[in-house]
């Protein structure tokens, strides 16, 4: 997203009376909210390489269906039929311990919103479920503008708490990709959300539930047949063969990654564990321990970095909405896979389009099949990598 302004993009939006998060200059137009969602459940193929001694004239091309957001094989391409879901998720420590994200295909790590007295946000997490279902994730958060186009590529389905009124047009402008009102008060009754009585507290004489909202992702998945295909296609280039993943083909050593959200002294960490041959995840205060006492870990590590502003003018709600430009916009990338990594540039066009990625060497880039951990980090963060 560019810096927003009420004569930017989203022009539907505009209409209303609201704005989006874009570029000045218009994307291409998203689809008509009553178009009908891409269908195909069968992800694209990808290539790989051809055997060493045996040349051909044109490459091997791998036809074996995959599961779209983690790349791994799948036997039966019905079984990834079926709507991914995400569930918006605080990181504040006051809201650990988390439940359920491990078993995520994919979790995005963004700006929360809410900023300190120096002006820095925390983070807010989206783990994306599709390959596995958690049966229940929690706490429960509220919609962050980044989400729409980060989500609207894969077709999916966003467990919440609802959103400033601006995010929830912007969340409708494109619901033939996105399906973000099936909040907590919408769907009261359906079992699709629940509340953790442990986790309800009183503060000042007012009871709370910002810690206590719960979310049951295959349960709020069946409340609609939007997107019952599943992701219309893979949401990273994933290699086909161990020695195609560019971090093991061109990478350098990469154990230690330390990223930082509120300058130099907030960091998200991870090491990588030789023996899982994963990332383990640390916060700021420690290791990244769920509720079941489960360290948080990652098969692939992808830190894409784009410039970090708020949406001074739709103040609202005790903070400025944080925003990520990543609609039309181009920047630098990290990539971590079993203790090595390698650079390139990310870009990403319209709302619904995907990100496509370029190494540094100016070759195609290809990522390991397995869980990913995507950190949006600021263009001034200066990561911290040691081999």
């Amino acid at each position: 997203m560019q810096p927003i302004s009420r004569r930017a993009a989203l022009l539907g939006v505009v209409a209303a009376g609201l704005a989006g998060c874009a570029r000045a200059k218009q994307p291409p137009p998203a689809a008509s909210p009553s178009a009908p969602a891409p269908s195909s459940s069968v992800p694209a193929p990808t290539v790989s390489p051809v055997p060493s001694g045996k040349p051909s004239l044109s490459p091997v091309v791998d036809t074996r269906p995959r599961w779209p957001l983690t790349g791994r094989l799948l036997t039966n391409p019905g079984d990834a039929a079926h709507a991914a879901v995400a569930v918006k998720v605080p990181d504040n420590r006051r809201e650990h311990p988390q439940r359920g994200i491990d078993e995520a295909d994919i979790v995005f790590v963004e700006l929360e919103g809410y900023r300190d007295s120096a002006g820095y946000s925390g983070t807010r997490l989206v783990p994306v479920f599709h390959s596995r279902m958690a049966k229940t994730v929690e706490p429960v958060r509220s919609i962050r503008p980044v989400d729409i186009p980060l989500l609207s590529p894969m077709d999916a389905l966003i467990g919440n708490t609802g959103a400033a009124p601006w995010v929830i047009n912007y969340v409708k402008h494109y619901r033939a990709h996105l399906e973000g009102t099936l909040s907590y008060l919408a769907m009261k009754g359906t079992g699709a959300y629940g509340t953790d009585q442990s986790r309800v507290y009183r503060l000042n004489g007012q009871t709370y539930y910002d810690k206590a909202t719960v979310c049951h992702p295959a349960v709020l998945a069946q409340q609609t047949r939007r997107f019952a295909a599943g992701p219309p296609h893979l949401y990273f280039p994933f290699a086909s063969t161990d020695a195609e993943v560019s971090a093991a083909a061109q990478g350098k050593p990469g154990r230690s990654i330390k990223i930082p959200y509120k300058g130099d002294g907030y960091f998200m960490a991870y090491s990588y564990d030789p023996r899982s041959r994963r990332y383990r995840r640390s916060m700021p205060w420690g290791p990244h321990v769920l509720a079941d006492g489960h360290r948080v870990s990652t098969d692939n590590v992808l830190i894409i970095q784009a410039k970090q502003h708020y949406g001074k003018l739709f103040h609202g709600g005790g903070h400025d909405e944080p925003l990520h430009d990543i609609i039309d916009a181009t920047g630098a990338f990290s990539y971590f896979n079993r203790g090595r990594y390698v650079t390139g540039t990310w870009r990403k066009g319209a709302v619904t389009e995907p990100f496509t990625f370029t190494l540094a060497s100016g070759t195609p880039f290809k990522m390991a099949p397995g869980q990913t951990f995507v950190e949006l980090p600021d263009t001034k963060a200066r990561i911290g990598i040691k081999g």
